[in-house]
């Protein structure tokens, strides 16, 4: 950990001050991934068919404006820095595509609705990936090294699970029980408005205090296609993203799932996901501070492949619950793999961040961090597609035609899929290496060094 002393250096962001934006950027989209197909599909009665096309189309688009967004960041050159002007504009646009989103008209159905639904979640998640893009590249800039870093992010991690409590645990409540109920829209909307205000606030307070290193902008702008070659030419960009797409394809399932796995597996009102959200989110939080202390015993390679196994297991328990109690032994679990993730996922990341800038003396977060967030838009792709398998396998296609098992269903949707993308994570993790983390005066060169060391840790 950083020394006391050191921690409120001029120049130098608190951990907290940088942390406390991921309270703000979780809020939006966890609520329109977490309520999105109860909102649309189940009440509203949108198509499972034409919601899963919609996700991979906006999955691919997501996926090509990521990386040009990135690219964006680092070129910036203002007095402001190169995050935060983009952070200032993404949060109120996304606060109010959100709003947008859960207030669709009553009166749309079929293909207007259809439209609607697409319109606004493609803008939702593009300035969803603005913010995060910027946010996440100023964790290996305020933080070079890796104990810091470590901290900043299980501080952001810690702050992210709150806003899970809120946005996902809580949201079932506010929606079907305080403002609204579990058949009708109003209650989608209020809930937005209240959670879009309180992110814009959040991600504004956070922004104004990050405290950009000059140095890294400073240096001739890099070209977006020789940057993008070479990424894409880097082996280590494949195999950590697309072992960390398995992690991120499998939570993708579950926030997405988990109020109609409630619903139809284990035969209970809605609002009863509160509780099932509420454990794993507590066990996760509780879950940062040990495995912090683990990724400081040894180190995060380490950490992060015993997170994969711990994972796969709890959704292999989940999908044997059969009521609340055992529904809700099963989350500690999840939660315990979970904080895994959460805290060595982005330790990985930003190791091969450190090295790329080592290797070709250029700052490239926004960019690279976007090129990663690639795997990442592949979660539409693949929530599209296993929900769309709901109805070729067991006739789910709506709430109006659920079909004759929707509790297996859910159960294959929200436990299977995701045992299987968990299972093959934990074996990729145990194969592919890492680089080791650079020196503290390494971080501070321009110049390039040899090769990089990789870690067997």
């Amino acid at each position: 950990m950083s020394r006391p002393d050191q921690a409120d250096l001029p120049g130098r962001t608190p951990a907290w001050r940088y942390a406390i934006g991921m309270f703000g950027t979780s809020i939006p989209i966890n609520m329109i991934k977490g309520s999105m197909i109860l909102y649309y599909v189940d009440i509203l009665g949108l198509d499972v068919r034409a919601y899963g096309a919609v996700m991979v189309i906006y999955a691919i688009i997501d996926a090509l404006d990521n990386p040009l967004l990135g690219h964006l960041s680092d070129r910036t050159r203002t007095r402001y820095g190169r995050r935060r002007p983009w952070l200032l504009v993404g949060a109120p646009m996304l606060a109010a595509c959100m709003i947008a989103f859960f207030s669709a008209p009553a009166s749309l159905e079929g293909v207007g609705l259809l439209v609607w639904f697409a319109v606004f979640a493609i803008l939702c998640e593009a300035f969803d990936s603005m913010l995060n893009a910027n946010y996440g590249a100023l964790l290996p800039e305020l933080y070079p090294r890796e104990r810091d870093r470590a901290v900043a992010n299980g501080l952001r991690q810690g702050f992210q699970l709150v806003a899970l409590v809120i946005s996902l645990a809580l949201t079932p409540l506010l929606t079907t029980q305080v403002f609204g109920t579990e058949e009708t829209t109003q209650g989608f909307q209020i809930t937005a408005i209240i959670y879009g205000a309180v992110a814009l606030a959040v991600i504004v307070f956070m922004a104004l205090g990050a405290r950009e290193r000059p140095r890294y902008s400073t240096r001739e702008r890099p070209r977006l296609l020789p940057s993008v070659w070479s990424i894409v030419s880097n082996r280590l960009f494949w195999t950590v993203g697309l072992t960390g797409s398995c992690y991120g394809g499998a939570m993708a399932l579950v926030l997405a799932g988990i109020q109609l796995y409630v619903r139809y597996s284990l035969g209970l009102p809605v609002v009863n996901a509160f509780y099932l959200q509420a454990v794993v989110i507590l066990f996760s939080v509780a879950g940062l501070a040990v495995w912090t202390r683990v990724v400081a015993r040894h180190g995060a390679l380490r950490a992060w492949r015993l997170s994969f196994a711990v994972l796969a297991v709890s959704f292999a328990a989940l999908f044997f619950a059969t009521d609340l109690v055992t529904a809700l032994a099963a989350g500690v679990l999840v939660g315990a793999g979970w904080s895994g993730m959460l805290a060595t996922n982005d330790l990985i990341v930003a190791r091969v961040l450190d090295a790329d800038a080592a290797r070709n003396g250029e700052h490239r977060e926004g960019l690279f961090l976007s090129a990663f967030g690639f795997f990442g838009r592949l979660n539409g792709i693949v929530t599209g597609l296993a929900l769309t398998s709901l109805g070729v396998f067991f006739g789910y296609n709506s709430g109006d035609d659920p079909g004759a098992d929707p509790g297996l269903a859910f159960r294959v949707y929200l436990c299977a899929y995701p045992f299987v993308l968990a299972a093959i994570g934990a074996v990729a993790a145990r194969i592919i290496s890492v680089p080791a983390e650079p020196p503290p005066e390494a971080a501070q060169t321009a110049e390039p060094p040899a090769e990089p060391v990789e870690d067997p840790r």
